[in-house]
């Protein structure tokens, strides 16, 4: 059973920065791709930045320049350093995972991020 475990979100002033992590319970090489994707209230979950097995990365345009995803192999561990946060970029945060042994994905329990303006 793959699980996902989130951390970092919380209160920040627009214009400041947050880093989420998302600890895999197996390796990072297990999954064809991981993400982060976002809820904002009362709006659909969207897709913020992903990167694959082989280390693409894929950013929605709303967060490029503002939005890095990167991955630490050995604590299979997927990070998203956020910003330049501004008020739109308040939702709960998920982390995403597609297993590659099912073509199966996997979410995290969410992350509230809130920014003041």
């Amino acid at each position: 059973q793959v699980q996902l475990v989130e951390s970092g979100g919380g209160l920040v002033q627009a214009g400041g920065s947050l880093r989420l992590s998302c600890a895999a319970s197996g390796s990072i090489f297990s999954f064809n791709h991981m993400g982060w994707y976002r809820q904002p209230p009362g709006e659909q979950r969207e897709l913020v930045a992903q990167i694959t097995f082989g280390g693409t990365r894929d950013y929605a345009d709303s967060v490029k320049g503002r939005f890095t995803i990167s991955r630490d192999i050995d604590k299979n561990t997927v990070y998203l350093q956020m910003n330049s946060l501004i008020p739109e970029d308040t939702a709960v945060y998920y982390c995403n995972a597609n297993l590659r042994t099912l073509n199966t994905d996997y979410w995290g329990q969410g992350t509230q991020v809130t920014v003041s303006s």
